[in-house]
């Protein structure tokens, strides 16, 4: 290895590094995956144990609003708990509704569709989905769309993986929707909670470790400001420097 290979290596590893953290965060990493699986499970595992759709409803939206709990006493993030109450909310709801225990996974699985359908059509129209949700995360907003055309291509790879893979996971489901009973659908969806979950997270790690560093705009800015203020101090510091830009400010107003 050579003296030029090594500060390339610690790059590498470093922006691997970040992308690692990010997805934690945006993706809530094990916690939030326990989140996303437990009141499905308990509802599931109610459910096949004594054919009880009121009490298996209440189990499953009970143990979303103590996660939430749980996580406002530890004063954490929580955006993912919020998410699964609603989820699991809308599914309570259906399934009420119809007095069919299935539907309370029919809100989560048109969720899914569309999700899938969202990647594939914002890719499609150079704005990829996946991009919009890890852009602010990696502190670069939008700049990848135009100064960053690599990190485009690895937000389009990564929107076009998700949409196929959200897409292949409807195609299992929505057959079994129709013609598998509660228990059989439930534990096939759970089953493919995480899998495709990870395979998902993995592919976009790997586009987006090979592709180039994130742009800080927010850096840029507080730079931009600091130039701004470093500038105005040398004017009021400078008598000269001053006169001259308060003249080109009358030559502009001028002109």
């Amino acid at each position: 290895m050579t003296s030029l290979d090594k500060p390339t290596q610690d790059t590498e590893q470093d922006a691997r590094a970040v992308t690692e953290a990010a997805l934690f965060e945006a993706f809530g990493g094990v916690r939030g995956m326990v989140e996303t699986v437990l009141p499905g499970l308990l509802f599931v595992t109610i459910y096949t144990i004594n054919k009880d759709l009121h009490l298996s409803a209440i189990a499953a939206l009970a143990v979303s609003l103590l996660l939430v709990v749980v996580r406002l006493v530890m004063r954490d993030t929580v955006k993912h708990a919020f998410s699964g109450v609603f989820g699991v909310a809308f599914g309570v709801v259906f399934a009420m509704m119809t007095g069919n225990a299935k539907d309370f996974y029919l809100p989560g699985m048109l969720y899914t569709l569309g999700l899938g359908l969202a990647y594939i059509i914002t890719t499609l129209c150079g704005v990829p989905l996946i991009g919009l949700i890890l852009g602010p995360v990696f502190k670069e907003n939008l700049s990848w769309r135009t100064r960053n055309p690599g990190r485009k291509k690895a937000y389009a790879k990564a929107s076009w993986a998700w949409g196929l893979i959200l897409l292949a996971k409807c195609a299992i489901l929505f057959p079994l929707y129709w013609w598998a009973n509660t228990a059989q659908l439930g534990w096939v969806l759970i089953a493919l909670k995480i899998p495709p979950f990870l395979l998902a997270v993995w592919l976009t790690w790997v586009f987006l470790a090979k592709a180039p560093a994130p742009i800080d705009v927010f850096a840029e800015m507080e730079a931009e400001e600091k130039a701004e203020e470093e500038r105005k101090a040398a004017q009021a510091s400078d008598p000269r420097e001053q006169g001259e830009s308060q003249a080109a400010g009358r030559h502009r107003r001028e002109a």
